[in-house]
């Protein structure tokens, strides 16, 4: 629940932001820094804050990064009430506010690991997951609330608030993120430690295979489908709605990983093993594909809904395989090595995306990377079906 408010505030700031970013400055090379500055973080140092989750105590890590994301919110409120922002200001917050939250991912991936036994861990991750959907299905709506009721100073001002809740937690509770293994490493961290770890999973087939899962649909499919949604809207006539139809799109797209997350465990339909992660991975990227080439308005929203579903089932799976298989002494790393790729390949994804859509447009964007979707996870699941098969006849 901590975790689901603090997410909200995430896409509070976001919200409010982004708004008095463009009013500002009216730059499309600032529209694109925002996606740059949120996700390369985690590209680049999410290795890194892995090894410092196995080094130091997860809860001061944690506090940390929620210090920091309410540092930028009073740094933000400030510069608006006092009428001095300025791009460069800008660029220094939103590279802030994206290393927020690679720090935090790492150590609260760790810390569910401390707060659950080896067979609720999977549950402990769909559910954290869960109502971090639901934080980021709520914070557009509270976000447009306080930036009506409040203005944009005193909205991100009071965003602060959020931050508070997984703040206190981290007073209160006993785990360390270290309690249940008693492993704390003591060598030095480095920048330069995601080779090392890639090297040394290696033989793990299934663990790597994940991790390549979760950067296949970070570049595949990303964030494409929100930002290439007014172009849905307008192709499946709802543009002229009052923004209802095109509201309608976005919460269906948010909606589905909140409704799904609890629906998968209430019934435990995707088995958390490769071939569940497969599935829901390979219908992700045919939702995509059918979002993207349909014209039929209520069988987008269906395919979004279910899209959510299945994007939130490939993840968490993904995510809890890696954490149940990665070597104890470097499961911090190797949980960084995951959110460096499932989140920082995201960046490639706006790339892809601006480089397809010149040349097929953006729902041809949005369709070539559901296709390749599919394909890429049916080949990871035929390839460790295969590399098991192997090592179980050798």
């Amino acid at each position: 629940m901590t975790a689901g408010l603090s997410m909200m505030g995430d896409n509070i700031e976001h919200v409010i932001t982004y708004w008095v970013l463009w009013e500002v400055f009216q730059s499309p090379w600032l529209v694109g820094f925002q996606v740059i500055s949120h996700w390369l973080p985690f590209l680049l140092f999410s290795v890194l804050f892995g090894g410092l989750a196995e080094k130091y105590d997860c809860r001061r890590i944690i506090q940390i990064a929620q210090g920091l994301f309410a540092f930028v919110s009073l740094s933000w409120g400030l510069l608006f009430l006092t009428g001095t922002l300025e791009m460069w200001s800008a660029c220094v917050l939103l590279v802030l506010h994206g290393c927020a939250g690679a720090l935090w991912g790492p150590a609260e991936q760790l810390m569910l690991h401390d707060f659950a036994e080896p067979a609720e861990l999977p549950s402990a991750v769909r559910l954290n997951a869960t109502f971090k959907s639901l934080g980021v299905l709520a914070g557009p709506v509270v976000g447009s609330v306080l930036l009506l009721l409040l203005g944009p100073t005193w909205g991100i001002l009071a965003n602060i608030v959020f931050y508070l809740p997984m703040t206190l937690l981290m007073l209160r509770t006993p785990f360390t993120g270290h309690s249940r293994s008693g492993f704390v490493r003591r060598e030095r961290v480095s920048i330069l430690d995601t080779p090392r770890v890639l090297r040394t999973v290696g033989g793990d087939k299934v663990l790597v295979g994940m991790i390549a899962l979760a950067g296949l649909i970070a570049v595949c499919v990303g964030a494409s489908l929100q930002v290439a949604m007014p172009n849905f809207a307008e192709v499946l006539g709802a543009g002229e709605e009052g923004g209802l139809g095109y509201g309608a799109l976005l919460f269906a797209n948010g909606v589905g990983g909140v409704v799904g997350g609890f629906l998968l465990e209430a019934t435990g339909i995707l088995k958390v093993d490769v071939r569940g992660a497969v599935i829901a991975a390979v219908l992700f990227g045919l939702t995509s594909l059918i979002v993207a080439t349909t014209t039929s308005y209520p069988v987008a929203l269906i395919a979004l809904v279910i899209g959510g579903v299945a994007n939130l089932a490939a993840t968490a799976i993904g995510q809890a395989l890696v954490q149940l298989r990665a070597p104890e002494d470097q499961r911090g790393r190797v949980v960084g090595v995951y959110s460096m790729i499932g989140s920082g390949m995201r960046t490639g994804n706006g790339i892809t995306i601006a480089w397809l859509g010149a040349l097929l447009g953006v729902s041809g964007a949005v369709a070539v990377g559901g296709l390749a979707l599919v394909v890429g996870a049916l080949l990871i699941g035929v390839l460790i079906a295969l590399q098991t098969r192997r090592g179980a006849t050798a």
